[in-house]
């Protein structure tokens, strides 16, 4: 009985902290101002036939906070990378110097860092819906063990314990997020 209900909680802790670091990747991909190469992961470029990843075919790099490089490895790769930056529709005008491509990233507007801190907000609100899915599922195995209910009502206090934890951590991941966002 003892391991299930361990069980139970090392589950539940580990689908929410899963539910967090999803989270930390999604809001990772919605830039903040500043050139990253990590806006540029959801870039998929057709290498020979084959979807590929970006950073497989190429080395990208930020040599200023503005500007992105990407060093392909193969020089016939630069139209597919192109291809590849304009079909993720991140906004971006890649331009090409026959050697490498270079993004030059735009400085937000006030109107665009509100978008963007908006849908910061729809991610970090999912995550705690995911959260409060984790919990419902704990509580309904919670209530199929076959323990007292004493001991059911205790382990309803942890795994709300845990919720609480993890809600924090989601608004406090925000908050620096948002903060990231609106400052020009």
């Amino acid at each position: 009985m003892e391991e299930e209900i361990q069980f139970i909680l090392d589950g539940t802790k580990e689908a929410m902290d899963k539910g967090l670091a999803h989270l930390e990747k999604k809001l990772s991909n919605i830039r903040a101002g500043k050139a990253s190469p990590s806006m540029l992961n959801g870039v998929m470029v057709d290498y020979y036939g084959t979807p590929t990843p970006l950073s497989q075919v190429a080395n990208v790099n930020t040599p200023d906070g503005m500007t992105i490089t990407i060093q392909p490895w193969e020089k016939a790769m630069i139209p597919e990378i192109e291809k590849g930056i304009h079909t993720a529709n991140l906004g971006f005008n890649p331009m090409n110097n026959g050697e490498s491509v270079i993004i030059n990233v735009p400085p937000l507007t006030e109107e665009r860092r509100r978008e963007l801190a908006k849908q910061a907000k729809a991610e970090a609100e999912e995550a705690k819906i995911g959260i409060r899915n984790d919990r419902k599922s704990a509580n309904n195995d919670i209530k199929d063990l076959d323990v007292s209910d004493d001991m059911k009502k205790n382990l309803e206090i942890d795994v709300q314990q845990m919720t609480d934890n993890h809600i924090n951590r989601i608004e406090d991941i925000f908050a620096k997020k948002e903060a990231e966002i609106m400052k020009v």
